[in-house]
């Protein structure tokens, strides 16, 4: 299925970036449409994923584990699977990250490679998923901004990302994933 590759800046140093990248719950607050449920043990956490793309609706549940983190180099592995029990669709993820220290800023570098079954899997064939995850990205990018940006602790603590919008995501990702095959379309 999908790989997925995107990239953001966080207008903070990477020190900053890479400690706040080591809260999986406050990650997970950032994270549209994830809530988390409890952690297994220190690498290990079960949660839950709810989106609605267009007509297709599922709720994920399953679990989430940090594989790998290496501070010298800003860089982390995490495997996360889960499953609809409703609509029967499966997802897992391998997702890599690698902060760039940027001076004042850092570059955020985020690869996932996602395997999709069930109902969910044909927006992995068409090439909305790479849309999709786009919007979402630049969705969990504000969130981090201004989570570190906030002027208190309590300030922090208050922003959060909200559920999935599926119709507005659906078709922001539509409409994006239609400009690229215009666009290739006019070169060809």
């Amino acid at each position: 299925m999908p790989q997925i590759q995107e990239g953001f800046t966080v207008e903070q140093p990477v020190d900053v970036v890479w400690s706040f990248f080591q809260d999986v719950t406050t990650v997970a607050q950032c994270m549209p449409g994830v809530e988390l449920l409890d952690a297994v043990n220190d690498t290990t956490y079960n949660g839950k994923m709810k989106i609605k793309l267009g007509p297709i609706s599922a709720q994920f549940q399953g679990t989430a584990t940090v594989e790998k983190l290496d501070q010298a180099t800003h860089t982390g592995l995490i495997s996360a699977k889960g499953a609809d029990r409703q609509g029967g669709s499966r997802a897992s993820a391998k997702v890599e990250y690698l902060l760039t220290d940027g001076g004042t800023s850092t570059d955020v570098q985020i690869v996932a490679d996602i395997t999709l079954q069930g109902s969910m899997a044909q927006f992995g064939r068409t090439g909305l998923i790479q849309e999709v995850s786009s919007q979402l990205t630049k969705e969990f990018a504000a969130c981090i901004e201004s989570k570190l940006g906030a002027a208190t602790p309590e300030a922090a603590a208050e922003v959060q990302a909200g559920e999935v919008k599926g119709l507005s995501v659906f078709f922001k990702g539509l409409w994006s994933w239609l400009k690229g095959l215009f666009k290739r379309k006019d070169k060809d």
